[in-house]
C-alpha cells in the first residue's frame, strides 16, 4: 500500500474542522487516513468508514451534572468475577439500593446476592433468559445500570438502558467498534444520561497523585505519556470454568491489535487533558506474531475437542505497541500483552518539562532531573502535599473493602457521590468512546502495515472549550459509607 506523506499531512490538518453550525451544536467530520485495507477484512473497511462519519452534537455531556438522585437505585447485569465483586463493594456505600441482579446463570445471581454486606437491599433476580437484561433496563424504579457482561454486550445494553432513562456504568472496553462508540455518544447526548466506563485504574492511588500534581503544574508542560496492560492471562483465557463460553479467547482469536487499552490509557488521558483542552489526532500500531496462544490451543485440542473451533485460528500477536499523536503535538505510547510470562505492568509514565513520574513494574517514583529518582523522604513530602482529597477521605476504607488494592471502591464511591450531588462524572461518554476506540483503530493499523489512521473526535470540537476533570473534590464528598467490621 502506497501512502503519500504530504497528502496525508494535508488531510490530517483538516481533521475535526466543523461544517457550518452553531458553537453549541457543531457538525464535524473526521478525515480518514489515505490508505488501503487488507483484502477480505470487511470489519476493517467498516472501521475506516466510521472514522470518516459526520456527527452533529446534540448536547455537550462534558461537564454536565445530571439532576441529583438522593438514593441511587441500581440494576446489575453480568455477575461473574467483576459483577459479583461490584455488588459487594456497592453495599458498603450509603445512599444506594440494589434493585436487580441479572445473569443467565442462576447460581451467579444467587452468589452475588449473598455477597451483599449490609441490610436495605432486596434485589429481584433475573436469570430466566438471555433477554432478561432488557426487563431490568425497562424498570421504572432503577436509576443506574451497572454492566459487567462479556464485551460484545456492553454497547447494546448501555444504549438500551440510556434509551429507557437510566444512567450507565459499563465495564471496559465500553465498545468494540467505532460504530458502537458513536452509538454511545449519540445516545448519551440525546437522552442526557451519563455513560461512564468503569476504568478503575484512574482511581489507583499513584495515578490520582500524579493527576493532582499535573493539575497543579508540578510536571510543567506534559510532553509524553505511556500506559500499558501487560498481564499474563494465557491459561485464564483457555479456562472454561473461569471464562464463560471462552468469550475472551474468542476476542483474541479474531482480532489483532490493542484489545484492552484503557487501563494504561485512561489515567494518562486525564493527566494530558484529552477531550478537555487537547485531542487525539492519529495513531499507528504494530503487533508481534503470536508465540503463545497457538501452541496452547494445539496442546489442549489434543486432549479436549472443546477447543476445535480454535484450530488454526489467527491469534493476535503477543505484544502490541500503539503510538498516538495529539492535536497539541504531544505523544502517547500504549502497549498490550496478555500472553507473555512478564511481571504485571501498566507502565504509568508521565514525562513533562519539569519532572517525570513512573510506576510499574517497580513501585511509583518521581524525578526532577536526569540524575536519579527522588529518595523516600522526598517522595513522602510530595505525597503529603499532593495526595488528593478523595484518597485522604476514603483511601484507608477503600483498602479495607478491597478491589485491586482499593481503587475499585474509590471508583464506585465517587460515581455514587457524583450522582447524588448532581456533579459531572470524572469520566464521561466521550472518554468511554475515545479510549475504547483505540482497540478497533489499532486493528486497522496493524492490518495495514502500521499505517496511520485518524482518531475520531467524539466531542465534535468541544474539546477546545471543555474543562479538565476536578480531582480536588471541592464539591461532593458527602456520601457516607457502611464501615466494615
Amino acid at each position: 500500500m502506497k501512502n503519500n506523506r504530504r497528502d496525508f499531512l494535508r488531510l490530517a490538518g483538516l481533521t475535526g474542522i466543523g461544517l457550518a453550525g452553531g458553537a453549541l451544536l457543531p457538525a464535524c467530520k473526521t478525515a480518514s487516513a489515505s490508505s488501503g485495507t487488507a483484502g477480505g477484512a470487511s470489519h476493517l473497511d467498516q472501521i475506516r468508514e466510521q472514522v470518516g462519519r459526520t456527527h452533529k452534537q446534540h448536547f455537550n455531556m462534558s461537564g454536565y451534572g445530571a439532576p441529583k438522585i438522593d438514593k441511587v437505585r441500581i440494576g446489575y447485569i453480568g455477575l461473574g468475577n467483576r459483577g459479583g465483586a461490584a455488588v459487594e463493594r456497592i453495599s458498603y456505600v450509603a445512599g444506594v439500593e440494589i434493585k436487580a441482579l441479572c445473569d443467565i446463570r442462576p447460581e451467579k445471581a444467587a452468589e452475588a446476592k449473598a455477597r451483599i454486606k449490609f441490610p436495605g437491599h432486596q434485589p429481584q433476580l433475573y436469570t430466566s433468559s438471555k433477554e432478561d437484561w432488557k426487563r431490568v433496563c425497562e424498570r421504572d424504579d432503577i436509576d443506574l445500570i451497572y454492566i459487567a457482561t462479556q464485551w460484545e454486550l456492553h454497547t447494546p445494553i448501555a444504549v438500551y438502558a440510556m434509551q429507557h432513562g437510566k444512567h450507565v456504568a459499563v465495564e471496559i472496553p465500553a465498545a468494540k467498534t467505532i460504530d458502537e462508540c458513536w452509538q454511545l455518544v449519540e445516545t448519551s447526548e440525546k437522552t442526557r444520561k451519563h455513560c461512564m466506563m468503569l476504568e478503575n485504574c484512574c482511581y489507583d492511588f499513584f495515578e490520582l497523585l500524579t493527576l493532582n500534581m499535573a493539575r497543579q503544574g508540578f510536571f510543567g508542560e506534559i510532553v509524553h505519556c505511556e500506559g500499558a496492560y501487560i498481564h499474563h492471562l494465557l491459561e485464564s483465557m483457555f479456562d472454561k470454568e473461569k471464562r464463560y463460553d471462552l468469550w475472551r479467547l474468542k476476542e483474541n482469536a479474531v482480532r489483532n491489535g490493542n484489545l484492552y487499552p484503557t487501563h494504561g490509557l485512561g489515567p494518562v488521558c486525564q493527566i494530558m487533558n484529552i477531550n478537555r483542552g487537547d485531542s487525539m489526532e492519529y495513531l499507528t500500531s504494530l503487533s508481534s506474531i503470536d508465540y503463545m496462544m497457538g501452541p496452547m490451543e494445539k496442546e489442549l485440542l489434543a486432549k479436549d475437542a472443546t477447543y476445535q473451533p480454535y484450530a488454526n485460528a489467527h491469534f493476535r500477536g503477543n505484544m502490541n505497541t500503539t503510538s498516538i499523536r495529539t492535536r497539541n503535538g504531544r505523544s502517547i505510547m500504549v502497549q498490550h500483552d496478555v500472553t507473555s510470562p512478564r511481571p504485571y505492568s501498566r507502565i504509568h509514565l508521565v514525562s513533562g518539562t519539569k519532572a517525570t513520574a513512573m510506576k510499574y513494574p517497580l513501585p511509583g517514583r518521581i524525578a526532577t532531573g536526569h540524575e536519579d529518582w527522588l529518595d523516600e523522604a522526598a517522595m513522602k513530602a510530595l505525597e503529603d502535599k499532593y495526595t488528593p482529597a478523595i484518597v485522604k477521605k476514603q483511601g484507608e476504607l477503600a483498602k479495607q473493602v478491597g478491589g485491586h488494592g482499593g481503587m475499585d471502591f474509590l471508583m464506585d464511591w465517587r460515581l455514587i457521590d457524583c450522582l447524588r450531588n448532581g456533579l459531572p462524572l470524572d469520566q464521561d461518554v466521550y472518554d468511554a468512546a475515545l479510549w475504547s476506540a483505540i482497540g478497533p483503530l489499532s486493528e486497522w493499523s496493524v492490518a495495514n502495515r502500521s499505517n496511520s489512521i485518524d482518531v475520531p473526535d467524539f466531542t465534535c470540537g468541544s474539546w477546545k472549550q471543555n474543562k479538565p476533570v476536578d480531582v480536588s473534590m471541592a464539591q461532593g464528598g458527602t456520601t457516607g459509607v457502611n464501615v466494615p467490621k
